[in-house]
């Protein structure tokens, strides 16, 4: 039998495509400045706390906005584009659905705040079937320190070696690995370049038949 007990999930570029409309309204941010957004900002903001990462975008170009200033106008912005554009990551319907039907007990652990994910979670009716959800504004270290992940472990009354993390950033794995987690990697095309090293799976997508082989899941086919 797998010696993994517990799934946990982050959430923006794992379950839901919000790592690929975070980049959108950053860069309307910086047009609206006359800058332009680059690879390396999105890459320094990918997978943070909001705070950490507005933080970066002012350093960056030496803005003169405060964080406050910058969350708010990103938050406005990001409401037109979801409702245009949000939606779930490939293989995660299929996969979640699995993972119920085998009774894995389900978590979410992410960078964004609590309300924020709880917010876009159920749009998709998916926090019913969670344990728990840790947003990143409940842990004093956001990720990739793994307290967000050692938290989960100690919430789930297991050792992280027996909790699986999905995640799809260098920032987000780094947390699962280092908190000791079976840290499972699934790059999406904003993250195909990051480092992955020390998880013990890079998946293709979340449709990928070794993740289905980890977890002991019957077949799709």
């Amino acid at each position: 039998m797998s010696e993994i007990r517990a799934v946990v999930f982050d959430m923006d570029g794992t379950i839901l495509n919000t790592e690929m409309l975070y980049p959108k309204v950053t860069a309307e941010m910086l047009q609206r400045r006359g800058l332009k957004l680059t690879q390396g900002l999105t890459d320094a903001m990918m997978g943070r706390p909001a705070p950490v990462a507005f933080q970066a975008m002012i350093d960056w170009h030496d803005l003169a906005d405060t964080i406050d200033i910058l969350t708010r106008e990103s938050e406005e912005i990001f409401a037109d584009i979801l409702e245009a554009s949000l939606g779930l990551m490939p293989g995660f319907t299929e996969l979640f659905k699995l993972l119920r039907q085998t009774n894995y007990p389900l978590a979410v652990c992410t960078s964004a705040s609590r309300s924020a994910a709880l917010d876009l979670l159920g749009r998709f009716n998916i926090t019913p079937d969670l344990q728990f959800v840790i947003g990143g504004d409940e842990v004093q270290h956001g990720k990739p320190h793994p307290e967000i992940y050692l938290t989960a472990a100690n919430r789930l009354g297991l050792s992280p070696a027996e909790i699986a993390v999905f995640e799809d950033s260098e920032t987000g794995c780094k947390a699962a690995i280092d908190a000791g987690t079976y840290a499972i990697a699934v790059p999406g095309d904003h993250s195909r370049k990051h480092s992955f090293d020390g998880a013990q799976l890079i998946a293709d997508t979340l449709h990928d038949r070794r993740i289905y082989d980890i977890l002991e899941l019957p077949s799709l086919d």
